[in-house]
């Protein structure tokens, strides 16, 4: 599947839930948000049904989101019933991990291909400032039993906010001990991250060469999505940065995002899209949302704007509410 500005689209992010156990300061308010009703939230069936029309219009890779995609009910037969379908290669999940631990055994039952763990810092103080809740051990143990059973392929996504103590560079060292890669991305003026500095990609990297020595750029490809690595000395896994903000990478943008509503997104950045959800509840052919779909992706963005304001089109709601 090709958009309007001749870029294959073979990946796709699904939200299942705008329901989170945490609260962190960029993505929810510390009350939460309204949740949806659950007839509002798209049916497992609706996303399977969905899920094999854009298989068959060239997405070859899902990433299961939230919200916290952990917190609803029966994830795991999502995950069995998306990797049956004809075409897609690939189904992984983001996660705070904090369920982690207890889903880890059905999800690999599964067949789930990876796992993207969202951790900002080691510090327990910080850790509660930033995410409002407790759970770091449960996030840590979920790390540990992942990284024990060895089946499935980790990363960590760190977002550096410049918060004393956060100590970014201390995630690294799970990379130097284990085969995990850490990713650090830079944090995108949407929502609740507008308030929020973005820590630049060199900044990151120097605080980290200066820990762990001099870092060489790594030329293969790892992962669906703009993701682009370093090599330290002596460490086991890579060193990843996401940097939609100083390293602009919307020319090879291959991904689309249907939310937890159905609502097809281009664009991070733009509230612009098609509902999914009313064609399919009204009872639309699959022909049918294979052309609305096809037609949506011709006029996904060339680009985003994240530094000019004024912009009418810009997204307004947050993270977990557009699956990040």
């Amino acid at each position: 599947m090709v958009d309007g500005q001749g870029r294959a689209i073979d990946y796709i992010r699904i939200s299942v839930t705008d329901r989170c156990n945490l609260r962190c300061v960029y993505c929810m308010p510390e009350d939460g948000t309204e949740p949806v009703s659950h007839e509002e939230i798209l049916r497992y069936q609706e996303i399977e049904r969905l899920a094999g029309i854009f298989a068959k219009l060239g997405v070859r890779k899902i990433k299961i989101t939230g919200g916290e995609p952990l917190v609803r009910k029966g994830i795991e037969n999502l995950v069995k019933n998306l990797k049956k379908i004809s075409g897609i290669e690939q189904v992984t999940i983001t996660t705070n991990g904090i369920l982690l631990g207890e889903k880890l055994k059905v999800l690999k039952e599964a067949g789930l291909d990876g796992i993207n763990l969202s951790l900002d810092t080691l510090n327990p103080e910080i850790y509660r400032q930033i995410t409002r809740r407790e759970g770091l051990e449960k996030t840590l143990d979920g790390i540990k039993n992942t990284l024990e059973d060895g089946q499935i392929p980790l990363k960590i996504n760190c977002v550096p906010m410049g918060v004393p103590g956060q100590n970014v560079e201390e995630l690294a060292k799970l990379s130097q001990r284990y085969p995990v890669h850490v990713r650090y991305i830079e944090m995108m003026p949407i929502g609740l991250g507008k308030n929020y500095q973005s820590v630049k990609e060199d900044q990151i990297l120097e605080k980290l060469e200066a820990v762990y020595g001099k870092a060489k750029g790594y030329e293969g490809k790892l992962g669906n999505g703009p993701g682009h690595y370093y090599e330290f000395p002596g460490f086991a896994g890579k060193i990843g940065f996401i940097s939609a903000i100083s390293h602009k990478f919307c020319e090879e943008c291959n991904r689309v995002r249907l939310t937890s509503q159905g609502f097809l997104k281009t664009c991070l950045q733009y509230e612009t899209g098609v509902d999914l959800r009313k064609l399919l509840r009204e009872g639309a052919e699959d022909s049918s949302l294979e052309q609305v779909i096809q037609k949506g992706i011709l006029c996904k963005p060339k680009c985003h704007h994240f530094l000019q304001d004024g912009d009418e089109k810009t997204e307004h709601r947050i993270m977990s509410q557009i699956g990040g």
